[in-house]
Formats: structure tokens, sequence, C-alpha cells
């Protein structure tokens, strides 16, 4: 069962704490951070530092990390995706950054492929960038064999155009090399949406190498920083702009003396006001918990968890097999080492019910388990280990048992 100080914390308040087998999801709270990350938080929390001095340094840690020339740590992908859109719309334009998200009498329109919008490009809008589609995804619509096509973003640029948006994935299309190839022949920044992009590590330099502008990561889902926290790496120019969109500007323009890596200061005039990304700020102790996980994942520390979590799904898988469970199973194991190992679970609907009946129930019951639920409409639950712990593995078993039998 789970320590008493690890209940009592969420009891305290009248919440009950859950099993996570679902993964790293933002409504579940993010994956758990290790104790190394945990300790710099709590060491942060105790002095007071300059946010524009520490956000100069993480800029220089995550340009090293990232192979690009500067960073910064945001409120999340989103945050990332948000400022690194009013980095594209503003550059450093004292009057834009006060307008935003208002963008009347300058171009605002980002590109987008149809097929690579989704909620999450809410992110990219809320700076005030108006999206413009592009393409089709005529194999999904079974209509045809072809998608998005690098003539069609080509085709879409106009007097309107601030950038193009990209969503970065392994079977993306077109490649994004080919989307930055007509990006630089019309003179127009790409900003990628890569924000679950690592593992592998390899892709925090890779992305950045095709020539990306900006490209957002997410800081609490691989890298296991706080779940609140993101990356925004790329051009050193837009990343000024993001940082002055996202400090607090409350200073006298004649003490006001930034970091000159961070801050160009010879790109405007005065100094600007609180910006579109004020109400994203990111604390001190975020910064730091960060640049720790960053620099855990980029050393591959997190790799041996992956043998521990293989031993725990074969563990549960065990455990179904012995109660003889109206299911079947299998583990996947991901070609990437530094991918962890999933249980996937094709459960006998017309014997325990549906996927989603199944579903319900585990969240139902005590304690309280939530699972992948993905596939649920193919009949099949999945484990994903990311976030259990060892003390509620055989827990989980159980429940699965319960409800198989």
């Amino acid at each position: 069962m789970e320590s008493e100080s690890r209940v009592s914390i969420y009891q305290r308040f009248g919440v009950e704490s859950i099993i996570n087998a679902c993964g790293s999801v933002t409504r579940l709270g993010g994956a758990p951070m290790p104790e190394e990350v945990l300790e710099a938080f709590r060491q942060a929390s105790e002095v007071s530092v300059s946010l524009e001095q520490l956000q100069a340094a993480a800029s220089r840690k995550i340009a090293e990390h990232t192979g690009t020339e500067a960073g910064l740590v945001t409120s999340g992908a989103a945050g990332a995706l948000t400022l690194g859109a009013a980095a594209v719309l503003a550059r450093h334009d004292l009057r834009r950054m006060e307008q935003l998200p208002h963008c009347d009498g300058f171009p605002h329109e980002f590109i987008i492929a149809r097929e690579q919008r989704s909620g999450y490009d809410h992110a990219v809008r809320a700076s005030g960038a108006r999206l413009v589609e592009v393409g089709f995804n005529e194999i999904v619509s079974n209509a045809g064999v072809r998608r998005t096509e690098p003539w069609e973003y080509a085709a879409a640029i106009n007097e309107q155009t601030a950038g193009i948006v990209y969503v970065h994935a392994a079977n993306s299309q077109p490649a994004l090399s080919e989307v930055i190839k007509v990006a630089r022949q019309r003179g127009i920044p790409v900003l990628v949406d890569a924000a679950g992009e690592v593992p592998p590590r390899s892709n925090l330099k890779a992305i950045a190498a095709t020539g990306a502008d900006l490209i957002a990561f997410s800081g609490g889902k691989a890298i296991r920083g706080p779940q609140s926290t993101g990356l925004l790496c790329g051009k050193r120019e837009l990343i000024s702009s993001a940082a002055l969109q996202l400090l607090d500007m409350d200073d006298h323009g004649q003490l006001w003396d930034p970091p000159a890596d961070l801050i160009d200061l010879t790109m405007f005039d005065g100094i600007p006001r609180h910006g579109i990304g004020r109400a994203l700020k990111v604390s001190k102790e975020e910064i730091i918990a960060l640049l720790t996980a960053l620099e855990l994942f980029s050393s591959g520390a997190y790799d041996a968890q992956n043998q521990e979590y293989r031993r725990w799904l074969e563990q549960i898988a065990g455990e179904l097999e012995q109660a003889n469970v109206n299911a079947a199973w299998s583990l996947v194991i991901p070609e990437c080492s530094e991918r962890w190992p999933l249980l996937e679970i094709q459960i006998e609907e017309d014997k325990v019910g549906t996927a989603f009946d199944v579903c319900r129930k585990l969240r139902e019951g005590t304690p309280v388990v939530y699972v992948g639920h993905a596939r649920l409409h193919e009949g099949l639950l999945s484990v994903n280990p990311l976030c259990l712990r060892s003390d509620q593995v055989s827990l989980l078993a159980q429940r699965l048992c319960e409800l198989l039998k």
C-alpha cells in the first residue's frame, strides 16, 4: 500500500490518490520527478534570484542540449507554442507586443497542414495568430493515397503570412526538411510542435538541425521535469522576443539591464509593458528543476528503469495468466531502447463487457486505476508503467484480474 505521507497530503484536501497506468498525461499530473529534480526544486525555493539572469543561464544550457542558438523555460509545451507564435508575430516591435492578441495591421497568418490540426493548436491561436489550413489526408478519409505536399504550403503564402506551424511526429508528411525549404525560399519562420517527441533524446538536436526556427518540447513528460514546464529553443532573435513577452517588465527603464545574450537591447527602444506571456510565467524553482531533469535525461540516466518497467509488466501478465482471465495480452517492446515497454490487453467483450465498461469500473473501484484508453473502441486496454511504483504493481494486477474474470 501507499505510504502514509503519500496518501495523507491529498486526503488532507479530500482527494484520493490513484494508480496511474496511463502515463505522463497532464490530466493525471504528468511523469514522476526524480529525487534529484525534487531536491533541486527545494533548494531553488530557499533563495531569490533575478529571473532574467536565471532564464539567460537556462538559455545557455538549453542551447547546449539542443544545438540551437538560445532557449527559454516555458509553462509547458503549450506555453512554448504561444510564446513562439507571439515572437514570430511581434519580433522586437514594442507596439505589436502591446497589441497582441490583436493583429490588425500586420501579418498574422500561420500555415498548417489540415491533418496536423488538433485542440492543442489553440496555444498558437491564443497569441492572436490565424491558422490557414493546407492539404488533405486522403488516406484517412478513404478518398485516395495522398497527404499534404510541399507545394501546398508554398501556394498559401501571401502578404499576411507570418510563419508556418509544423506538428512533428515520426510519420508527419511532408518531411520537416521539405517544409523548411519552402519557408526559406519565402523568408518565413517555422515553429515546430515537438511536445512529445523525446525520447529518443537525439531528437533534441535532430529536429533543430533541420533548420527549424523555433521548437517546443514538453518538460514534464519523458524529461521528467515539473509537469507545468516546457522548452522553447531556436533562433536567438526569436527567443529574445519570447523572453520579453514572458518576463516581468515592472522596472525602471534606466535601471533595466537584462543579460545581452538573452535580450539584445540594440534591437528596440524603450522597455515593453507586460507581454501576452505574463500569464504564462514560470517560477525559479521550476526553471532549476527542469534544467536538472534535462541534464539527467540527456545523460541517459533514465534508461536503466526501462528494464524494471518490463519486469513489472511481465509480473502483471503473469498474474493475468494465473487468473485465467477473459483476455489476451502482449508486451510491446519499442525498437528504441530509450522508450519504455507497454502491456496491451485485448479483452473478450462478450464475456466481461466492453472495454469502456472495464475502464469505467477501474476508475470507480478501490484503489482507483486509470489505464490507457486510446484504443478502447478496439476492445484494448494498455498499461503504461512510467508513473507506476513498485508497490502498486500487484494492486493493479489484482484489479485487472477481478474485472476480467
